[in-house]
């Protein structure tokens, strides 16, 4: 299975500020939901805590150092190695279950992308200010694919442009 980032990030790099996300973008949601719906997601803790509940249709794998960690409608990991094999394992059983969604946060992202395949980014057109960022993207690295420009709808508060990436093969 391919692992996959899902991430909004601002101009700046910011993906987040106090443990939530500094920007109302009702129409990425929709996209994140249909683009995740059915398959495995891994999340750091602090970023599930912040969502506040197991995302339903998918395989919600949380990871912590907390080996006593436990809440209803999750499965909790040690690290993202751990996290990324059980969804191996469990996303067989998922049909139509392609890849492994990394869906934050900041930590959890930094470890995932040298070894992601693919990136489904929103770029948020503009600086915001916040406390979380994502690494830049390397275009010696990633190969953008595809990308499309969002006006700001009635419920998001910033224009987007969604862009998928993918990981360059390295030649020998």
């Amino acid at each position: 299975m391919h692992v996959a980032i899902y991430v909004a990030v601002a101009e700046n790099g910011v993906i987040g500020r106090d443990n939530g996300l500094p920007w109302r973008l009702s129409s990425d949601l929709k996209r994140f939901k249909a683009g995740t719906m059915g398959k495995p997601i891994v999340m750091g803790r602090k970023t599930f805590e912040s969502i506040g509940k197991p995302l339903p249709g998918r395989l919600n794998i949380v990871v912590t150092r907390d080996p006593g960690y436990r809440f209803e409608g999750i499965e909790v990991a040690g690290s993202l190695e751990d996290a990324l094999a059980l969804a191996r394992v469990r996303g067989r059983c998922m049909a139509g279950a392609d890849e492994i969604c990394v869906v934050g946060g900041a930590d959890i992202y930094r470890q995932a992308l040298p070894i992601a395949d693919r990136l489904y980014v929103t770029h948020v057109l503009d600086d915001i200010d916040g406390d979380a960022r994502f690494p830049p993207i390397d275009p010696g690295l990633w190969s953008l694919v595809s990308s499309e420009d969002i006006p700001a709808g009635e419920r998001d508060s910033h224009a987007t442009r969604y862009a998928v990436y993918e990981r360059r093969q390295s030649v020998h």
